[in-house]
């Protein structure tokens, strides 16, 4: 198999995504991550199994140091809290910043977090997300995850980003990252 290099993307600032050419293993390939939108509709869910407990799969969400690792971004301010905050800042390619934040409406450790999300300077609206977390056994765990558009329109522009492949593989680097 020959070595292919690996280009570094930033899907609008989000995520850092690792793009690598087609004769890497399926294994790497495989989308785990199941992501639902119906036609019309302004909202989709998001579900995920991880080989992980619950309680590491949930401090994914809510450390900053493993947040850093697996988004790729600087976490500047989270407050895992009732009413908290946070903001992230991301650097793409090209050394532009991009930064993201939102409130924190519901937090229930191990459970819950509902909060907004807004990628700053972009024309995407201000989204409601709410997670939740649950465990299936003693080493495996399932995250879903609801996001809620303002429109339509801006949900459907969403995911004509590779907005999958994107929150596949970020999924991925969380259960390789907390595996070790």
């Amino acid at each position: 198999m020959q070595v292919q290099k690996i280009k570094t993307a930033t899907l609008l600032g989000l995520f850092k995504i690792n793009e690598r050419q087609k004769n890497h293993s399926a294994n790497y390939m495989e989308r785990k991550t199941k992501i639902n939108a119906d036609d019309g509709r302004h909202d989709l869910t998001i579900t995920r199994e991880f080989d992980l407990p619950l309680e590491l799969l949930f401090k994914a969400y809510t450390e900053p140091e493993i947040i850093e690792q697996w988004m790729g971004t600087k976490v500047l301010k989270l407050e895992c809290k009732k009413h908290g905050s946070y903001q992230f800042e991301t650097t793409d390619p090209k050394g532009n910043k991009h930064g993201f934040n939102g409130a924190i409406h519901a937090f229930v450790s191990e459970q819950k977090i509902i909060r907004t999300f807004e990628m700053e300077n972009t024309a995407f609206g201000v989204q409601l997300e709410i997670y939740e977390f649950e465990p299936l056994t003693d080493e495996t765990s399932k995250l879903n995850m609801h996001v809620i558009y303002e429109s339509v329109a801006q949900r459907d522009e969403m995911l004509k980003l590779p907005f999958a492949q994107g929150i596949n593989m970020a999924h991925n680097r969380i259960q390789n990252i907390l595996s070790k």
